[in-house]
């Protein structure tokens, strides 16, 4: 059987006169057909082809969401080339070590991050793809099995990003086992996560094979993501947790829009919470909430729904994928209902990228070893319990952030809850927490504490607390521990010196 290049689009979405994207900025809105954006990636790739770029070489993007990002992508797939999306959240010098060690031979981008770079190769603005002239007899690039498509790079909060090597067999897979699931039929989808990142992009290019419009904007704005539901009516949201939850604090905002036409909301990348789960409730009574589970280097087909049709738990991430073979191994490496999750299915990555430092995630017989701890009740529901490089010692007790966390947030006042792990002299290390309260609501932090202690284990409880407004965000959306992490060192041991004095 043949296998299609990932940047290819279907027969059926070649020639299609509906908007493929919509791309909503303050300055106006962007509309690209199907057939424009079809004819557009084949320009890029005829353009890319001409300048002597060879199959395997790779191009870095580096920019915001737009459909020149996009349009770009598709064409350097279809040229035999390697994406490679990179963070505009990595500072100059991380951005020039990456493009160093995945061997970049161009980036295109923005102008604006483009003129920070130190790369000495040559550099295309995503403004000048507009002016590339149509293709003529432009042939798709013809991947076979092992052919890579993409190279991602995990967005590591200390050290070097690992790059994640992607194959057009692994992720035309994904694709087609999603078309088949019909997930967005009749759906206008709302895109607002960055496209270096796995959750958007796999989407992007779901939507591209489902021939669904979809909703684009640069980059995360609460108020722009929820005028942008109201006003191109989206269906389909997916974002990151922490995404919804800025937004569930936006009470008047959301009072003063229709946001009637939702019927999805798709979560993913982090843990969700009950409270938020909750909320949403409130605003979508009707719409089903997912929350999803997938990693750059296993692919986002992991979990799906019970095969007796049970309902699926709250907090739970679903039953196995047919497709999919999982397992759970302790820390003895015996299989059991909890334990380190481990993945096997055609979407598994090629391997880390130049990293012989790294041991190597893959069991003997083919399983990626996620390093995400789950456990699986009665009914065959997996919820996943926490990173296991998370995972800390106080005091004997091994403690994961994510239960003290959703302890914290089964609080009256508490909307979200980040638990990081301090050093401390006498336990190795104590849970500390940063929490933002429900609107409206204006807790002690003592009082918070107390009732920890009153609601579970006394080792689980948060030595101390701080309130926020909001958390920051990594280059995913994502919380950024690291950054919590160090504040919180950095405060205590403002507190110890205070004392002492």
């Amino acid at each position: 059987m043949t296998l299609i290049n990932l940047g290819s689009l279907p027969l059926t979405a070649r020639h299609n006169s509906q908007p493929a994207f919509i791309y909503s900025t303050e300055g106006g809105a962007q509309t690209i057909t199907f057939a424009e954006l079809d004819a557009q990636a084949d320009a890029v790739g005829a353009a890319l082809r001409q300048q002597g770029y060879q199959p395997g070489e790779r191009v870095a993007l580096l920019g915001r969401n737009s459909i020149a990002y996009m349009a770009a992508f598709l064409g350097i797939l279809r040229a035999g080339l390697v994406a490679v999306p990179v963070s505009i959240k990595f500072p100059p010098a991380m951005l020039d070590k990456l493009l160093a060690d995945c061997d970049a031979r161009l980036v295109t981008g923005e102008r604006e991050h483009l003129d920070n770079l130190a790369f000495s190769g040559p550099t295309w603005e995503f403004e000048t793809l507009n002016a590339l002239p149509p293709a003529s007899d432009f042939t798709v690039f013809q991947p076979q099995a092992d052919s890579l498509a993409m190279l991602l790079y995990t967005s590591g909060s200390t050290g070097m990003p690992k790059g994640v090597r992607l194959t057009h067999a692994s992720h035309r897979w994904v694709v087609e086992t999603r078309l088949a699931a019909n997930e967005l039929t009749d759906q206008r989808v709302l895109i607002a996560a960055p496209f270096y990142h796995m959750n958007a992009l796999a989407l992007a290019l779901l939507t591209l094979a489902s021939g669904v419009t979809t909703v684009l904007l640069p980059q995360f704005q609460v108020h722009d993501y929820v005028a942008a539901i109201a006003r191109y009516r989206c269906t389909w949201l997916t974002a990151v947790p922490p995404m919804i939850a800025m937004m569930m604090k936006q009470k008047t905002l959301l009072a003063q829009h229709d946001l009637s036409s939702v019927r999805v909301v798709r979560m993913g990348s982090a843990p969700v919470n009950e409270g938020l789960f909750q909320q949403i409730r409130q605003i979508w009574p009707r719409a089903r909430i997912i929350n999803a589970y997938g990693t750059t280097e296993g692919g986002p087909i992991v979990f799906g729904s019970h095969p007796q049709g049970l309902e699926t738990p709250l907090s739970s991430n679903g039953y196995p994928h047919p497709a999919v073979s999982l397992r759970l191994r302790d820390e003895q490496g015996a299989s059991g209902d909890h334990g380190v999750l481990e993945i096997k299915s055609p979407a598994l990555m090629q391997g880390y990228h130049q990293r012989p430092d790294v041991a190597s995630p893959f069991t003997a017989d083919g399983y990626y070893i996620s390093g995400d701890v789950f456990y699986r009740d009665e009914q065959g529901f997996y919820t996943f319990v926490g990173r296991r490089d998370d995972m800390f010692v106080c005091g004997g007790e091994n403690i994961y952030p994510g239960e003290v966390e959703r302890l914290l947030e089964q609080h009256p006042d508490v909307q979200q809850a980040c638990v990081v792990a301090v050093p401390d002299e006498i336990k190795g290390s104590k849970p500390v927490a940063w929490v933002i309260p429900r609107e409206g609501r204006f807790p002690d932090p003592k009082a918070i504490k107390t009732w920890t202690l009153q609601h579970g284990p006394a080792y689980l409880h948060p030595r101390f607390i701080w309130l926020v407004e909001h958390f920051p965000l990594a280059g995913t959306n994502k919380v950024d521990r690291h950054a919590l992490r160090m504040q919180a060192i950095k405060l205590l041991a403002e507190k110890t010196t205070g004392d002492a004095a």
